[in-house]
């Protein structure tokens, strides 16, 4: 069938002139993603209700249409945009709108196609948020295909951990509609089907609409940058902050002095915080949080954290060299600046990855040894959510592109990959999902029963054609 006669088909049963886009219109803002990744798209579904996506889905099932699923478009490994061949459809989430908060629930029902800012724009007046940090302004549905999780992990957990339901369409003959969307925290009635469709990257159904978790917005805060001793000695500080601060320590981020480097020198408005401009080679952002109003009589989230600080360093293991309490939103406003920061540094390779929390230090000690004999050329420039084993390991190429880079970029992720997966027991994929540029990696590493399941689990859900990433 020809592109005429599929769209003529498409348009019959979609509600609006706005739901579909067809190659004869501009449709560059959904075929080239964040992170040097484009493609050509045959066309871009926008569906505005369920209803319409189901009808959609179902003629591009009949059709024998790919569609690749696209929420904010904010992804790096390929997984929202389309290939060079022209043939896919874009199935984008961005009318897919509504916010209705659920005050005695402590929930929220909520389009896959509203941006996290809107959400927490919506709930502040109701000092609430959905917790999970981030620097970039995804959409709700994008949050749910990659597990985000963010700077709050330690706290909150990802994304996984705080929904409660959510209705996704099929990609079958039907363009099924799968209600999973009950706000309940227990129900434990056979398989959890919702999680099928969290952390998939849309391949087994299309996320239209999820029901949340939402947690009270903290009323103190207080942040710290903290220059550990050594690599070791990192460990030695998350303990103790762990067992003096418990629930109330929401965030342990490390980040690089190379990272800090580019977002101070990139970024308008950042204050170097440091004596005399010096910047570490290495840094943790701590933070404490509380719910509550400050209570009289009660030690204040400040004093709080600097007596911890204290106690760490009367250790006999001496863990710091150094430590600078700041306000909170000057200290996030560097952590958040890094992302831009970095991508200014020259051509980025961008490496999501995790380790086990015991693990990780010896992951970047062993990198920053070895990684400059086999690539001298490339800087590290890491961070990330080392309170639970994740980090953006970005690797910036100065001056640009190397030549010939496809073959190189192969060679460093081949390299990377193989370091983290087999020396290290790690994964290449912490919360960015599976893509066209980790898909390789996804059949060399994941084990052949595995494999057989998720096929089975394709067919059984969605077996038409359905996102990027290919689950067997």
């Amino acid at each position: 069938m020809s592109q005429g006669d599929y769209i003529r088909a498409l348009r019959e049963v979609a509600q609006s002139s706005g739901s579909i886009l067809d190659s004869n219109q501009d449709l560059s803002a959904y075929e080239i993603g964040a992170r040097h990744d484009a493609g050509r798209a045959a066309g871009v579904l926008r569906p505005s209700s369920t209803e319409e996506a189901s009808r959609l889905l179902a003629v591009c099932v009949e059709q024998g249409l790919t569609v690749i699923p696209q929420s904010g478009n904010t992804g790096v490994v390929s997984g929202s945009t389309p290939d060079e061949s022209g043939t896919q459809l874009v199935f984008s989430l961005d009318r897919l709108k509504g916010i209705d908060v659920n005050l005695r629930n402590r929930s929220v029902r909520v389009g896959a196609g509203v941006r996290l800012s809107e959400l927490n724009d919506t709930l502040d007046k109701h000092g609430l948020f959905f917790p999970i940090d981030l620097g970039a302004d995804p959409m709700i549905g994008g949050m749910l295909s990659t597990n985000t999780g963010g700077g709050r992990f330690l706290r909150y957990g990802d994304v996984r951990q705080n929904t409660l339901g959510v209705t996704a369409v099929l990609a079958d003959p039907d363009g099924t509609i799968l209600d999973l969307s009950q706000g309940l925290r227990k129900n434990n009635i056979g398989v959890d089907w919702k999680q099928v469709f969290i952390g998939t990257m849309g391949s087994f159904g299309i996320v239209t609409e999820a029901v949340l978790n939402l947690e009270r917005r903290p009323q103190q805060s207080a942040t710290a940058l903290i220059v550990p001793s050594s690599d070791e000695a990192v460990y030695d500080v998350l303990a103790v902050l762990e067992t003096e601060l418990g629930s109330q320590l929401s965030a342990f981020e490390g980040m690089s002095g190379n990272a800090i480097r580019h977002a101070l020198n990139h970024v308008p408005g950042l204050r170097n915080p440091f004596a005399n401009g010096d910047i570490p080679d290495f840094v943790i952002l701590v933070e404490a949080t509380r719910t509550w109003s400050p209570r009289e009589g009660e030690l204040s989230i400040d004093d709080l954290l600097e007596a911890c600080l204290a106690q760490i360093w009367e250790l006999d293991s001496a863990p710091l060299a150094d430590a600078l309490v700041g306000r909170p939103e000057e200290i996030w406003a560097m952590r958040h600046a890094l992302s831009e920061g970095v991508k200014s540094a020259g051509h980025l390779f961008a490496f999501d990855l995790a380790f086990e929390r015991g693990v990780l230090m010896d992951f970047l000690t062993y990198m920053r040894t070895d990684l400059p004999s086999e690539f001298p050329e490339l800087e590290i420039c890491d961070f990330g959510h080392y309170g639970d084993g994740g980090v953006h390991f970005n690797l910036s190429h100065p001056g640009g592109p190397p030549t010939d880079l496809a073959v190189y970029e192969t060679r460093l992720r081949d390299w990377v990959f193989d370091v983290t997966m087999q020396r290290f027991r790690g994964s290449f994929s912490a919360e960015h999902g599976i893509g066209r540029k980790n898909q390789a990696y996804f059949q060399k590493y994941t084990p052949e029963v595995i494999k057989r399941l998720n096929k089975a689990l394709k067919n059984a859900t969605s077996p038409a054609p359905l996102g990027a990433a290919q689950f067997h």
